[in-house]
C-alpha cells in the first residue's frame, strides 16, 4: 500500500510515484499535487521500506502507522501535539508503539512519523499495512493469469 509513497531527502513532504524511467522517476507531491522528476542521485526511500527500532528488533513503518491510525481513530494528529516537548512526544509514541527503542528513536523521528501520518490521512489513506491475505491473493491472481496465458498460447 505504501510502496509507491516516497520520501525524498531535501524535499518537503511525501510523494506518490507516478512512473519510472531509465535515470529518473516522476513523482507527485502529496502536499500540493505538483509533479516533478527525481533522479538516481536523490536519496529516495519508499515508506514501505522504513522500519522503527524496537527493543525486540524492528517494526515496519506501515504497521506503526496502522497502530497510530487505530489510536487516533483515523483523525489527524493535532499540530500542538507534533510541536510538543520531547518528553511529551515520547509519552505519546509509547501509546502507539510501547516497545520502541528509546535510545535510537529520537523526537525528530516521532515528529516526522506524525507529520507523514497527517499527510497520508489528508490524502485519503485509511489503510497503511498490507494484509498478508491480499498479497497472497494478488500473487495467486497473477499466477492464475499466467497459467491462462500459457494455456491460450498452447
Amino acid at each position: 500500500m505504501l510502496k509507491k509513497i516516497l520520501s525524498i531527502s531535501g524535499k518537503p513532504g511525501l510523494f506518490r510515484l507516478l512512473s519510472q524511467g531509465k535515470n529518473s522517476i516522476i513523482v507527485e507531491s502529496l502536499l500540493d499535487g505538483r509533479r516533478s522528476a527525481s533522479y538516481a542521485s536523490d536519496r529516495i526511500i519508499s515508506l514501505a521500506d522504513i522500519s522503527i527500532y524496537t527493543e525486540e528488533g524492528d517494526k515496519p513503518l506501515p504497521e506503526v502507522l496502522e497502530d497510530l491510525a487505530k489510536l487516533m481513530g483515523l483523525k489527524a494528529v493535532e499540530e500542538k501535539d507534533i510541536q510538543s516537548k520531547p518528553e511529551e512526544l515520547y509519552t505519546f509514541f509509547e501509546r502507539v508503539l510501547p516497545s520502541y527503542d528509546r535510545e535510537r528513536v529520537y523526537p525528530t523521528d516521532i515528529k516526522k512519523i506524525m507529520k507523514w501520518y497527517n499527510m497520508l490521512i489528508a490524502d485519503g489513506f485509511t489503510k497503511f499495512a498490507e494484509d498478508e491475505n491480499s498479497e497472497e491473493q494478488a500473487s495467486a491472481t497473477a499466477t492464475d493469469q499466467n497459467e491462462k496465458e500459457v494455456a491460450e498460447k498452447a
